[in-house]
């Protein structure tokens, strides 16, 4: 008799008893031997450099690897299943419609090809000056574009609440205190000098440096081109100590000129005011500039939020034709002038195509002009990836501080008087770029476009 799978088993009482009686099948069974599937050869684990099983660190590590190449990683009990459920899972899926492992897996890796095509992840080793480096930038940009939303919102909630009485004691100081953002700010030496600041100074990094000596018995106007997006260069070099400006110009204050709109947010204008930034209307530049003693030294972006919208990688446009006031107060005040560049200021943000006459650009400038404030639509990195984010790009920003122009104090100076120091001040702004361009990395056939 055939059969597929079996041995036949001879009793062994029969075969005692009557060793010439022959087998027939009532002295006979047929067992079935059970199916033995071939072994899964399971992959010996590494060993570490101790000699041990390999970490956390390493099975992530070889996760991650197979999942960016688009493959199926299975786990441990998985794999130990494979043998005995594999007929079972290709016949339900094959019965009821359901999808096979094989066409999982290739969903899987593509939606991961996919993924890793468009986001590109930050390692997972990193030392830790690099990751300090990174939060400290991160604070900077909360502080930017939220914090003083988050200030507004404490305010409210103490007035409303149980701390009304907090809330309205400083409201009654804040009444008091209502002038000083135009009349010097409060500067604190602790907070410009803390350690956060040197970590932000090296994420980019930020460089400073100066083309002649600057007399201390003298004011100066500063004035820094580009604006860029969020003035990373002009906070890094006049809003703390990071860079060395009092080694570089010693006897000199700096203060950076900012929209009177920050300095209304209660808590929030304490905390600016601290790093050296001061109001940016005419009382608080006349201020600054009128000091007896000399000393002091007014930086202003004067290009404004309106040239943010202009600031993307590789561009060099700057908006200082028809911007003359700070030289009429230059002229009233005999303050010299300053031209300040700081190159990679444009470098640091992606920004989305805003052209001259499009819907994103229209809308923009009449915001702008309605609020006093330029929204650009920029982004960069984040924290753990490099495709998107609002985090800077690491690229370097060296800021050059040009020679002086010494200004004859004028009370009240005529418009050709004004035009000739304008025209005179864009000259030094060009020369300086041109002298100093190659040097940190700008093309030789890239020049300055003036608006």
């Amino acid at each position: 008799m055939k059969t597929d799978s079996g041995a036949c088993v001879v009793r062994a009482q029969s075969r005692a008893i009557n060793p010439s009686r022959s087998t027939n099948m009532r002295d006979c069974c047929f067992v079935p031997a059970p199916r033995r599937l071939p072994p899964q050869r399971q992959p010996r684990p590494r060993r570490n450099a101790r000699g041990g099983k390999p970490g956390w660190r390493a099975g992530l590590r070889r996760r991650r690897g197979a999942w960016l190449r688009g493959r199926a990683l299975p786990s441990a009990a998985a794999a130990h299943s494979t043998a005995g459920g594999a007929l079972r899972q290709d016949s339900r899926g094959a019965g009821r419609g359901g999808a096979s492992p094989d066409k999982v897996r290739t969903g899987c890796g593509f939606a991961a090809q996919c993924l890793a095509m468009w986001v590109r992840f930050a390692p997972l080793r990193l030392p830790l000056r690099r990751r300090l480096q990174t939060a400290a930038v991160l604070q900077w940009v909360f502080s930017f574009l939220a914090l003083a939303q988050c200030c507004l919102g404490l305010f409210l909630l103490l007035l409303l609440g149980d701390g009304w009485l907090l809330a309205v004691l400083y409201a009654a100081w804040l009444y008091l205190d209502w002038e000083t953002p135009a009349r010097g700010g409060r500067r604190s030496a602790w907070v410009r000098g803390w350690p956060v600041w040197r970590h932000f100074r090296d994420y980019f990094p930020i460089t400073l440096a100066k083309v002649a000596d600057l007399d201390p018995t003298r004011n100066y106007l500063f004035g820094f081109h580009p604006h860029g997006v969020l003035v990373a260069g002009a906070f890094g070099n006049f809003c703390t100590e990071a860079t060395g400006f009092q080694e570089l110009f010693p006897g000199l204050t700096p203060h950076l000129l900012m929209l009177p709109f920050w300095f209304k947010v209660p808590f929030f204008r304490d905390y600016i005011m601290s790093g050296g930034l001061v109001s940016s209307e005419k009382a608080s530049v006349s201020y600054l500039l009128g000091r007896e003693g000399g000393g002091q030294v007014a930086v202003i972006a004067v290009g404004g939020p309106p040239e943010s919208l202009d600031a993307r990688p590789g561009a060099f446009t700057l908006q200082v034709l028809s911007r003359k006031g700070f030289i009429k107060m230059a002229l009233q005040h005999g303050a010299a002038l300053v031209p300040v560049f700081s190159f990679g200021e444009n470098e640091l943000f992606n920004q989305v195509s805003n052209p001259e006459g499009s819907f994103i650009r229209t809308a923009q400038e009449r915001l702008q002009k309605v609020m006093g404030l330029a929204l650009p639509l920029f982004h960069a990195r984040g924290v753990f990836q490099y495709s998107f984010g609002l985090l800077p790009f690491r690229r370097p920003i060296h800021t050059v501080v040009g020679a002086p122009i010494l200004v004859p104090k004028t009370p009240n100076p005529s418009p050709e008087t004004i035009d000739q120091l304008h025209k005179t001040y864009l000259e030094k702004l060009v020369q300086l770029f041109e002298d100093n361009k190659v040097k940190f990395g700008v093309p030789e056939n890239k020049h300055l476009n003036l608006i």
